[in-house]
């Protein structure tokens, strides 16, 4: 391996060391909280951004690491397949940001948390579903509102930051 590639795989676990720390920080910061619960906070725009900057491979992984360390810090454990579902398979999402054109990537990411969220619901969580509702139903009501309020935000803000790095850091895949 070349000095220079060393070099950006150095700088490229620096990046998604500090996104993953920077997640789990604003994961704290809820800007609001949904009437049904669950909240919309910030954290996935720094997965989105390291997604853009270094590519779906090492956003998939930045975003399955945020999700463990989600755990690792307190998140709702059940069992461990509700937790592969919640927590690194719905936040490695965020990395496919990587593989599409701008609008579509942020569709299916959400798209892809959103589904993962809906079955660990409607699986582990079907009791708190209201006597008489397709637990199926009642996760993706419960779900969507949280997983696109945030993707919107998130994306948002992840777009207008990215167009002033593209200028400031050049991208390295």
């Amino acid at each position: 391996m070349s000095a220079s590639k060393r070099r950006t795989n150095i700088i490229s676990m620096i990046e998604g060391a500090l996104c993953i720390a920077l997640a789990l920080v604003l994961t704290r910061l809820n800007l609001f909280v949904m009437p049904q619960g669950g909240s919309v906070d910030l954290e996935l725009v720094p997965l989105l951004l390291f997604a853009y900057r270094r590519g779906a491979k090492l956003g998939i992984l930045v975003g399955a690491l945020t999700g463990i360390m989600k755990v690792l810090t307190g998140s709702y454990f059940l069992n461990i397949v509700q937790v592969v579902l919640d927590y690194p398979l719905a936040y490695a999402f965020a990395g496919i940001a990587a593989f599409f054109p701008r609008f579509l990537w942020l569709v299916l990411a959400a798209l892809g948390q959103l589904t993962s969220h809906v079955i660990s619901g409607a699986v582990f969580f079907a009791q708190y579903a209201p006597h008489g509702w397709n637990p199926w139903l009642y996760s993706l009501i419960y779900n969507a509102p949280v997983i696109l309020a945030k993707y919107a935000l998130s994306s948002i803000i992840a777009i207008i930051l990215w167009r002033i790095l593209q200028k400031a850091m050049p991208v390295t895949h």
